[in-house]
């Protein structure tokens, strides 16, 4: 595993930042290149030197394009070839052979093997992935600078779970990072927002559904719904949270990061969710699948067709099982839908129903995207229109949920804007100084408390 989050908050991080601010600023990149190799290597100490591979390949593919421009679209082939095939081997091999074992029992033999998955190789995949093909368009310089396109690939703040960062938007940033009091403040800030949201919200909420999602029968249609409640909620918060917590980082050493979620719970449309949602995954499946096959520009059929590929390999990109193709699936399905008819349907009604709509929506694939076991997954989502022998709640699920529900009132209202707006509204005032810093140093307590009293609990996101 990575560092324990005790020894990369009250060590690592500390180090690295008096490090970073201490070197003259030629320095800077190569020892943010050196400290996320230290970070990748703790937990994966056999597999920073396949990151370290990729990287030299596709450095030097990119200074082959520069200097054999006749020969680039043969050298992006290699490279995506290159790149996809190790993410291939990686992350699909033991899915495909398992699936090929079920489908003819003379292969039974290749089933069960076992390839341990890089931590965070979809995510550093894609943005070496990124690079090549903005060199390739012409849309960004050659780096010709090892050091430099090595930081970019394995910045620590992002490395492990995102955002995915295209070299595009961070090219300018590599040659000169802007450091400055208020910077630093804004990302401690932003820092301390995410780690609460994981420890303070996401783990607490995701005892009530590891509670609610262990015996489905048992819960009652009430009770099944709030627990996948408590998923949508620990998910969003566990995932966001990291997110926060990168961009926080970034602006600590002088990087600004695309942000990654704005309010996806107040979607009016599965369509408005996905803008929403892991935005730089949708940003980066947009730019170098969906527009490059078309995207909508090439009449109906084309269009229904790019999005069925796209949504099959956003299923595809969360994991190797057929539980995430079927949710990519199931994303796609309600997308060409909108796509077809249901917006304008939508257009019509009060803007409170179609947030329930997109909420009933994105809570039920929620519920497809955690269960790998078919019969597992039927089970659960059958008890939540099903009342069974317990009929709408049982006493037991009663009472998880009038226990967690200060929880659940608090997650909901942190998934809306309400405390950047009343924090907007305070700005200004004489004591709101005092209240910026009494608020973070309250979290920060608050926090190390949590971190002191659970046990270790890593980013729902570090296995994708």
């Amino acid at each position: 595993m990575v560092f324990s989050s005790i020894t990369f908050l009250f060590a690592f991080l500390p180090a690295t930042l008096l490090g970073y601010y201490v070197l003259p600023r030629r320095w800077r990149l190569a020892f943010l290149l050196l400290v996320s190799l230290v970070f990748y290597a703790w937990g994966e100490p056999v597999y920073v030197l396949l990151m370290m591979g990729a990287i030299l390949a596709n450095w030097a593919i990119g200074l082959l394009m520069a200097r054999f421009p006749r020969r680039k679209k043969l050298l992006l082939v290699l490279a995506v070839a290159l790149d996809l095939s190790m993410l291939g081997v990686f992350k699909y091999a033991s899915f495909v052979l398992d699936t090929a074992a079920a489908l003819v029992p003379a292969l039974a033999g290749a089933a069960g093997t076992d390839i341990r998955l890089p931590i965070g190789i979809s995510f550093f995949t894609f943005q070496i992935l990124s690079y090549v093909v903005d060199v390739y368009r012409g849309d960004a310089c050659t780096q010709r600078n090892l050091v430099r396109f090595g930081a970019y690939v394995t910045m620590f703040p992002q490395l492990i779970a995102g955002p995915i960062v295209r070299y595009v938007d961070i090219e300018a940033q590599l040659d000169e990072q802007r450091l400055s009091v208020d910077r630093f403040a804004r990302g401690i800030r932003q820092f301390l927002v995410g780690l609460s949201k994981k420890l303070l919200l996401a783990n607490a909420v995701g005892t009530l559904w590891a509670t609610l999602s262990a015996a489905p029968e048992q819960n009652g249609i009430l009770g099944s719904w709030v627990g996948l409640i408590a998923y949508a909620f620990q998910i969003y918060f566990d995932f966001s949270g990291y997110s926060d917590m990168a961009c926080g980082l970034g602006e600590m050493l002088g990087f600004t990061f695309v942000q990654n979620f704005r309010y996806p719970y107040l979607a009016a449309s599965i369509t408005d969710f996905w803008r929403r949602w892991h935005i730089s995954l949708s940003t980066w499946f947009r730019e170098y699948v969906y527009i490059p096959l078309g995207g909508n520009r090439k009449g109906l059929p084309r269009q229904i067709r790019n999005i069925f590929l796209v949504w099959l390999l956003t299923g595809l990109w969360h994991g190797a099982s057929w539980n995430f193709v079927l949710w990519g699936l199931y994303f796609g399905v309600l997308l060409m839908a909108e796509k077809l008819f249901l917006l304008r349907a939508l257009d019509r009604v009060p803007r409170a129903v179609r947030r329930l709509y997109a909420l009933f929506c994105i809570v039920l694939g929620w519920g497809i995207f955690y269960f790998t076991d078919f019969a597992q997954m039927g089970a659960f989502l059958r008890s939540l229109f099903v009342p069974g022998a317990v009929g709408l709640v049982s006493e037991e699920a009663l009472a998880w949920t009038v226990g967690f529900a200060p929880w659940l009132c608090v997650c909901a209202l942190a998934a809306t804007p309400l405390g950047a707006r009343v924090a907007a509204r305070l700005e200004g005032r004489r004591w709101f100084g005092v209240l910026s810093v009494a608020v973070p140093a309250a979290l920060f307590v608050l926090c190390a408390a949590a971190l002191a009293s659970q046990s270790y609990n890593p980013f729902i996101y570090f296995r994708f």
